[in-house]
């Protein structure tokens, strides 16, 4: 049996990823045993003293996250920041490397987040909200008070990672700049933006590389000031970026990667991939040289057999596929391109449109057509037989293969949140598959620049 103290500290840790009632329905079909909510309830208020037996402590360990083979070797450390559900963090740990920061506020997605990465107790820490590392909400708070606060509690890292919100900008002149007393540029200029809040981190844990992303929009937010101050900001902190200097726009920009090079759905991202500059570094990555697959893996190898009760959940209610049909209708008569996205799976090029955070809504931008007779529906809509074939949202894990969290055929990263959620948590996250490649293009590098830290550190010795 397990002691009370070892199953409340069990209890606890499993309560960060689910509730009671999804810990007791997982435990009873392993165990026999008659476990319920209201029991485990009683039990975390002090009670009860039931206890767990042998097996179905084991069982609930085995709930964790395994720690990767490399984690006790890894060939490089990093963070990740603003994490969503660790999309970005699943390409580099896939090279070597190890995590040990997590900040991210959405607790739903620390759920999911922490369901499915491993987070080593000794050398990883989360955090919620990132400006109570980087103490960017406090004015009478110095610079240099902050980054001596950042380095305390941030761990030294080799690479930073950052899907960052885009918030407004304020553009600040060089005058307003000046009457602040400002030490750094940036310090001004992306004040009271989640950027500044990496911006304040890299300042003072000078990581050797980091990678930043973001909507392909970023580029021409606010004509382009937006991503001035960003690029120049970057600058100023001492680091180059690659491809920075490229003049062109749309799909000619190697920043700007289409998740439909390696997963059937356009996906458009913009990557920001910075060494620090005394690192000698420079012009050594182009993300023009990122491996794209020869070929897409197709929409139907993603999809799951559903079988009656689900197909009754995802096909769209009569109600709102006839909403959407009009809603879609009206505005092609407009001359809009407003609508619903209905995918063919029989056909091996179908791409799908983005899938969004809304896509719980009513999934109008994928839509797996399941027959739908497009003839007649504009002759007689409501024709019983033709009713049968409305189109249906993708299942959660169909949009965890879509997004690169599975391969074809899996179901193996975990949800531990509604389907609500989840649709939010994947339609707000990044094609991994993208992120892996950026991470093997930029392993040579990452590799050198520890080569080049340690014989700095070692001059300075």
């Amino acid at each position: 049996m397990t002691g009370k103290t070892e199953m409340l500290k069990l209890l606890d840790k499993l309560l960060e990823i689910y509730d009671l009632k999804q810990i007791a329905a997982m435990l009873n079909p392993m165990t026999g045993n008659d476990w319920c909510r209201e029991t485990l309830k009683r039990i975390v208020e002090g009670k009860s003293d039931k206890t767990f037996n042998r097996e179905e402590t084991y069982f609930l360990n085995s709930l964790f996250p395994k720690k990767p083979d490399h984690y006790d070797n890894p060939d490089f450390k990093f963070i990740d920041l603003f994490a969503g559900i660790g999309g970005i963090r699943k390409g580099f740990e896939a090279i070597g490397g190890k995590c040990v920061f997590t900040s991210e506020w959405n607790k739903y997605s620390v759920k999911t987040y922490k369901a499915n990465h491993y987070s080593d107790p000794a050398e990883h820490t989360f955090n919620q909200d990132i400006r109570e590392i980087t103490l960017s909400e406090d004015k009478s708070i110095s610079e240099e008070d902050a980054y001596l606060h950042i380095d305390k509690h941030v761990p030294d890292h080799d690479v930073l990672l950052a899907g960052f919100p885009c918030q407004p900008f304020s553009l600040a002149g060089v005058s307003k700049k000046n009457s602040l007393g400002r030490a750094h540029g940036f310090e001004c200029e992306a004040q009271g933006t989640l950027f500044f809040d990496v911006c304040r981190i890299i300042r003072a844990k000078q990581p050797s590389a980091f990678v930043l992303e973001n909507v392909k929009n970023l580029r021409s937010h606010d004509k382009g000031k937006t991503f001035q101050v960003i690029t120049e900001a970057l600058d100023e902190l001492g680091y180059d970026v690659a491809d920075v200097d490229f003049k062109g726009a749309g799909a000619q920009d190697p920043k700007v990667i289409d998740g439909a090079k390696f997963l059937p759905q356009h996906r458009e991202r913009i990557v920001l991939v910075g060494f620090r500059r005394d690192l000698n570094l420079q012009n050594k990555l182009t993300l023009k040289d990122i491996q794209i697959p020869k070929k897409t893996i197709p929409l139907n190898e993603l999809l799951s057999d559903l079988n009656d009760e689900q197909l009754a959940k995802y096909t769209l209610t009569p109600r709102l596929w006839e909403y959407l049909y009009g809603y879609a209708k009206k505005h092609k008569a407009k001359g809009n391109g407003f609508g619903y996205g209905l995918v063919d799976p029989k056909n091996p090029n179908s791409i799908c449109r983005t899938l969004s955070a809304r896509y719980h809504k009513d999934g109008s931008e994928i839509l797996i057509d399941q027959g739908w007779n497009k003839e007649l529906g504009e002759i007689n809509f409501g024709d019983k037989e033709n009713q049968s074939n409305r189109p249906r949202r993708l299942t959660p894990h169909e949009c965890g293969r879509l997004m690169g969290f599975d391969k074809p055929g899996e179901s193996k990263f975990i949800l531990p949140v509604s389907d609500t959620q989840a649709y939010r948590q994947f339609g707000n996250s990044v094609v991994v598959p993208v992120f892996k490649a950026v991470a093997d293009l930029m392993k040579p590098l990452i590799m050198e620049a520890i080569r080049v830290n340690a014989k700095q550190t070692k001059k300075v010795a």
